[in-house]
């Protein structure tokens, strides 16, 4: 399976106009579209549209769209040059935005690619436990990754025990997806909710506000190392990045997030954010 089938994008008679109709194995528990999934439909519909591969992408999410909706995307090309191209992407249901992508894609041979950040010494995937879903029976995105614990606490162990620096790691691959593109990357980088509990040593996390993502370069891999930092909270917000790293230690991406903190009850399922219901943030 590729990204588009992956997920349910669609071309539409305008080159420039792609839609994704929003399911539950896109979404979130809590049962709106799940910020990574928004931005790499997004790179989809850029990369697609402009035949270029994506340098780097910037969501800025601004409502929530939800199961059984329709969300559109129309792609503006703002810049185009003979090594990269300067465009943007407004994904929306209606007439209501769900958010706005700003990117830029092109590809440059050089002789200078060199790479110094290193991943967090952690075992192999083999070597690390399965994450435990949170609630039996629940249907998200969730569903579709395979995730295991490398440097992090499973559901039961979170309270009260923080990680050491704010820093946490998953091996994580999505089964259906058999070759690593930018799609995935935006998909496994949306983690820094995931790493706010991690550091807080709390049943907490949050909804991004936004999402870039950085492509180094895409290599052959079976597992993704997510290598979370939160960097730090404050009013409220929390704000982290996110390396993505090849099973064989090669840097593929970075991601960064800020988020509204927030705590929720883990017995019960996912909440409904307070803007689905009357508009608020």
């Amino acid at each position: 399976m590729d990204a588009k089938e992956f997920l349910g994008v669609e071309a539409t008679h305008n080159p420039h106009r792609w839609y994704m109709p929003v399911v539950n194995g896109l979404s979130t528990a809590g049962g709106f579209l799940f910020g990574g999934c928004g931005l790499g439909a997004a790179i989809l519909a850029l990369e697609s549209t402009t035949g270029r591969p994506l340098v780097w992408a910037t969501a800025q999410y601004l409502s929530y769209a939800q199961p059984g909706s329709v969300l559109d995307l129309d792609v503006t090309v703002a810049v185009s040059g003979r090594n990269s191209t300067q465009a943007r992407v407004i994904g929306h249901v209606g007439e209501r935005e769900i958010f706005t992508v700003n990117a830029a894609l092109g590809a440059r041979a050089t002789d200078s690619d060199r790479v110094w950040a290193e991943p967090l010494d952690v075992p192999r995937p083999e070597d690390c436990p399965a994450r435990s879903m949170r609630l039996p029976g629940e249907v998200s995105i969730m569903n579709r990754l395979e995730v295991r614990l490398a440097s992090a606490q499973d559901w039961p162990d979170l309270p009260g025990n923080p990680v050491e620096g704010g820093r946490s790691a998953l091996w994580a691959r999505i089964p259906d997806l058999t070759e690593p593109s930018a799609v995935t990357l935006a998909i496994l980088g949306d983690y820094v909710p995931f790493g706010i509990g991690q550091a807080l040593g709390a049943y907490a996390g949050g909804n991004s506000l936004d999402n870039t993502l950085r492509v180094v370069q895409l290599v052959p891999t079976e597992w993704i190392l997510i290598d979370v930092t939160v960097d730090g909270i404050g009013n409220g917000f929390g704000h982290g990045t996110v390396h993505l790293y090849a099973d064989d230690g090669t840097l593929m991406a970075m991601a960064s997030q800020s988020t509204i903190v927030r705590y929720w009850d883990p017995t019960a399922r996912g909440s409904v954010p307070s803007s689905l219901k009357d508009d608020s943030s």
